[in-house]
């Protein structure tokens, strides 16, 4: 099974649809713009889930199930909302069909429109907010601490697997409470959340931020983000998390008896991260060999592959290694024996090398003999001979060197990828021959940050949370500012 990758240096966004297809996670479908998650990709995207979901519940929030469907006056009620989402929405019309005559059987019948329009779900605040309503009268209710795995439908022109699809994979949380202060706590509490998943899990370093006016959800007041970068320079949002002050609630008359006995609207978040994550994953850590994973979301974490000739030599390997697999599995390590007699050994090196398998063993007529083991590490390709007796303590200990490994050497990059810029023409020089986050001044306005994005393409991917203060001028108009924000080009 020879890998075949485009390199990175040769063609970047090649390389990654290539790795995508080549090491089993997903392909595109027969609907434009829609992937088939394979079962090693949706094995990794269930570690992702099982996590997350761990954390929400162990910060308070429940899981709930909200329709697909949501009628097309509900999303107009927010102003800022339809506005930020009008141009995705996959909208129906039609609800019956009946015999066509051109033999496919299928036909709509101008009689059987919908009385009102529904749009396929882009996002669920507003059919949420609608059942809040019916859920909330007093003080006592809140908060409403809830979280949706779900899937969503933006209709997109430019798709790519995992980072931009019509249809994605993606948990919503939705939470409603009684104080302006309590729901801006949630949503900041969420983005650390995120943050620490990021990094433990998936071993990315992000910076935590806020982002502008022009570049937050819309409908929400305040939008918290992390912000990865990605080895081609060009920076990915991984996760956000909006406060949404009481606008949902406004539009969809959503209020509470105050312990005082008063009405007042409820105070609103919402936060969520995709399937994107998968995208971040692959393209912070995986090399020209193929993918690299992350022990901790890798859906087998050790391989062991016999080299043998005959079926008396594998049963051979096959007892010596019974035990093992046994012994590693009771220390909550996946292990995989693959003794298919149907590929080579070479073949099936190069097969786990590609699906970023933390940790191969392989085991030939020699360990047999003197009692060893060969471990080749995913990560720095190193390999070492081990003893049977040594074996459970050294794949914990590598496969816990390994996680770290792979975010140091993710957080090494990125440091050495923020740059400091005073002047406009430092900024497009940067841009242009390193990439990377540059921190910059920026005078606050929409117009320069329009500008910028105009000329260059770079977008402020976030204002640093706590923010990097310091006195300064904006390297575009020289108006003063009293902080640094981040740029970059971003997927």
């Amino acid at each position: 099974m020879g890998k075949n990758l485009t390199t990175r240096s040769e063609d970047y966004s090649k390389w990654y649809n290539e790795l995508v297809v080549k090491a089993d996670l997903a392909e595109n479908s027969g609907v434009r713009g829609c992937m088939v998650i394979k079962p090693y990709g949706f094995a990794i995207w269930e570690k992702m889930q099982a996590q997350l979901d761990k954390m929400f519940k162990e910060t308070g929030h429940e899981n709930a199930y909200f329709p697909i469907f949501i009628p097309k006056s509900y999303l107009s009620k927010e102003a800022s909302h339809v506005e930020g989402f009008a141009k995705e929405c996959a909208v129906v019309t039609h609800y019956r069909l009946k015999n066509a005559e051109d033999g496919s059987g299928i036909v709509v019948d101008e009689d059987a429109k919908l009385e009102e329009e529904l749009i396929v779900r882009p996002t669920s605040e507003t059919i949420i907010w609608d059942t809040y309503r019916r859920w909330v009268q007093s003080y006592r209710d809140l908060p409403i601490m809830v979280n949706q795995w779900a899937n969503v439908v933006r209709w997109e022109m430019r798709t790519r697997l995992f980072l931009r699809t019509t249809e994605f994979l993606w948990q919503e949380g939705h939470t409603a409470h009684a104080t302006r202060e309590e729901a801006m706590e949630e949503a900041e509490q969420m983005m650390h959340v995120y943050a620490e998943f990021a990094e433990d899990h998936m071993g990315v370093p992000v910076i935590k931020g806020t982002k502008t006016e022009s570049e937050r959800f819309a409908g929400a007041e305040e939008t918290f983000c992390i912000e990865a970068l990605m080895q081609d320079g060009k920076a990915l949002q991984a996760g956000t998390s909006h406060f949404l002050g009481q606008n949902f609630a406004k539009a969809f008359d959503v209020k509470f008896a105050t312990k005082e006995g008063g009405q007042e609207y409820v105070w609103a978040t919402s936060w969520g991260v995709s399937t994107r994550l998968m995208g971040a994953l692959i393209m912070t850590h995986s090399d020209d060999n193929g993918l690299v994973l992350p022990p901790k979301l890798a859906p087998i974490q050790v391989v062991i592959v016999p080299i043998y000739k005959g079926m008396e030599q594998l049963d051979a390997i096959s007892e010596r290694i019974g035990p093992l697999v046994k012994e590693l599995r009771s220390q909550g390590v996946s292990v995989k024996y693959d003794k298919r007699d149907t590929h080579k050994p070479g073949f099936k090196f190069n097969e786990y090398e590609l699906k970023g398998v933390p940790l191969r063993i392989a085991v030939g007529q020699r360990d047999l003999a003197n009692g060893t083991y060969e471990i080749a590490r995913r990560d720095t390709l190193e390999k070492e001979t081990v003893g049977a007796d040594t074996v459970v303590a050294k794949v914990s200990s590598l496969l816990e060197e390994i996680q770290d490994n792979i975010y140091k050497k993710a957080l090494d990059f990125r440091t050495s990828h923020i740059t400091p810029v005073d002047s406009y023409d430092e900024f497009k020089k940067v841009l242009e021959e390193k990439g990377g986050f540059i921190s910059a001044h920026w005078d606050g306005t929409r117009e320069t940050e329009d500008k910028i994005k105009e000329e260059t393409k770079a977008t402020i991917r976030c204002i640093p949370f706590p923010p990097i203060k310091e006195e300064g001028k904006c390297m575009v108009t020289g108006e003063p500012s009293g902080q640094r924000v981040l740029f970059a080009k971003a997927y």
